[in-house]
């Protein structure tokens, strides 16, 4: 999952969202060092990414991506994700996408001191080009790879992400809607939150 998936999956709790932003920037025990909401958060961060990795219906995504990126296929899978969770979010929420992402940017805004010193640097220039509304765009996609190739060890494969993205894109689509009510019932029934119309697509 993806930062806008992880947000989601967060509930309606502020402390939550922001510890679940910053895990992957959060190594080892480090989080003990977090509020308890906070700690709360990093670790259901973690819980979803094992999920994910262990489920298999990314993993048929990740097969179609493997011969570009190798071990980082899984990140990529992520953010196509992202690109489906914004693209259907009415399904997933009665608020709208812009408004959820706005509050959250306003909550990072808040909790700015906290967040490591990574997240720091980047958190405005996300906030400044709306990086997490422009999932929704194909654009925005190709612009979330290329700059993860950038600044991250992902190999510069964006050219053939985004054409198996192209030449599978129903495929995906229908994987991912299969997939994210499966995480959205584990982590309600692991961690007991508030995920507002979790059941909001039938089955």
């Amino acid at each position: 999952m993806n930062l806008l998936a992880h947000i989601y999956l967060s509930g309606s709790h502020e402390p939550v969202k922001v510890g679940n932003f910053i895990g992957d920037y959060v190594k080892g025990s480090g989080y003990r060092r977090y509020p308890a909401m906070i700690r709360k958060g990093i670790l259901l961060h973690r819980t979803i990414d094992s999920f994910t990795d262990h489920n298999a219906l990314p993993r048929h995504v990740k097969a179609l991506l493997r011969p570009y990126y190798r071990k980082y296929a899984g990140i990529v899978v992520d953010v196509f994700y992202d690109h489906f969770l914004a693209n259907s979010w009415d399904e997933y929420s009665r608020f709208s996408l812009s408004g959820f992402v706005g509050d959250f940017y306003r909550i990072l805004e808040d909790y700015f001191e906290v967040l490591p010193e990574r997240v720091q640097e980047f958190v405005p220039r996300m906030i400044q080009h709306n990086r997490l509304c422009s999932y929704k765009r194909l654009e925005g996609i190709e612009k979330a790879l290329s700059l993860m190739a950038r600044y991250s060890s992902l190999p510069e494969k964006t050219d053939a992400a985004m054409k198996v993205l192209a030449d599978h894109y129903d495929l995906i689509n229908s994987n991912f809607h299969r997939f994210f009510p499966e995480i959205i019932d584990h982590v309600v029934d692991t961690y007991d939150l508030d995920i507002e119309r979790y059941h909001a697509r039938s089955p």
